[in-house]
C-alpha cells in the first residue's frame, strides 16, 4: 500500500513570517552566488578612473582596458565614461555587464524623474539616484564616479557598492587608485581650466597604467560643461 504519510514539506502550514521578504534586501533581484573561479570569467573594467571638479565644469577621464579576472586583457578600447544627462558623465568600474546595466537603469530613471516633475534633475538628487541603485540593484560591485553640471555649480561624486555617496573636489576610483592618487594630489590646482584637468588627470592614470595590470590602452576623457558633455578617445601621447 502507498505510504501517504506527509513529508516534511507538507507538515503543516508556513509561518507567516516566512512569506515575508528581507527589508534591506535589493528590491530589484538579487545575483546567485558565484564562487571564484565564476568571477575570474566575468569581464571586468579593473579601471582607474578620475573626476576633477573645475572652475568651467567637470572632467572625467578613465583608461580603456577590460579584463577577465585581472589576468587577462580582455578589450583594449572600452569606453568607461558614459553621459546619463545632459551636463552630466557617470564612469563604469567593477564588472562590464553590471556597470552597462547601472547605466540604462540610472538613465531611465532620470528621464522619468524629469518627465513627472517638469525640471531638470539636480546632481544631488542624481548621486542620490544612483547611490540607491547600487546598493540595491543587482549590478555586482561597481564604484563609479558621477559628475555634473547644474544651477548650484560643478560636482563630482565617487559611490561605492554600498549606495554611500561622497562628494569631493577630485575622486580616484579603480584598481589603480593608489598610484594615480599621488600624481593628482601632486599635479591638482584649485580652479583648474578644465583643459588643465584633462593634462592632469592623463598623467595620473599614465601613471596608474604603469603599475596596474587591470588599466591602460589609452584614455577617454569626458568635458562636461553647462553646455552639454563632449566624450572622446586619447592615446596617452596626444595628451601629455
Amino acid at each position: 500500500m502507498r505510504d501517504m504519510t506527509p513529508g516534511p514539506e507538507l507538515s503543516g502550514p508556513q509561518a507567516a513570517d516566512e512569506f515575508q521578504s528581507d527589508p534591506y534586501a535589493p528590491e530589484v533581484g538579487e545575483l546567485p552566488e558565484q564562487s571564484a573561479q565564476d568571477s575570474e570569467k566575468v569581464n571586468k573594467t579593473g579601471t582607474t578612473t578620475i573626476g576633477i571638479s573645475t572652475s568651467e565644469g567637470v572632467v572625467i577621464a578613465t583608461d580603456m582596458r577590460a579584463s577577465l579576472g585581472g589576468r587577462f586583457v580582455s578589450n583594449k578600447n572600452v569606453q568607461k565614461v558614459e553621459q546619463i544627462h545632459p551636463t552630466a558623465a557617470l564612469t563604469l568600474v567593477g564588472s562590464v555587464g553590471g556597470a552597462q546595466s547601472f547605466i540604462r537603469t540610472l538613465r531611465a530613471e532620470v528621464n522619468l524623474y524629469e518627465a513627472r516633475r517638469g525640471e531638470d534633475i539636480s546632481m544631488k538628487a542624481l548621486s542620490t539616484l544612483a547611490g540607491n541603485f547600487a546598493r540595491g540593484g543587482p549590478f555586482f560591485a561597481i564604484n563609479p564616479i558621477l559628475g555634473g553640471v547644474d544651477d548650484d555649480g560643478h560636482h563630482v561624486y565617487s559611490i561605492d557598492p554600498a549606495g554611500g555617496v561622497m562628494k569631493d573636489d577630485y575622486t580616484v576610483t579603480g584598481s589603480g587608485l593608489t598610484v594615480a592618487y599621488g600624481t593628482l594630489e601632486d599635479r591638482y590646482e584649485e580652479d583648474m581650466t578644465n583643459e588643465a584637468a584633462k593634462e592632469v588627470a592623463a598623467a595620473s592614470i599614465n601613471a596608474a597604467a604603469e603599475r596596474d595590470t587591470g588599466s591602460g590602452n589609452g584614455i577617454f576623457l569626458a568635458d562636461v560643461t553647462s553646455e552639454g558633455v563632449d566624450i572622446n578617445g586619447y592615446d596617452f601621447d596626444e595628451l601629455l
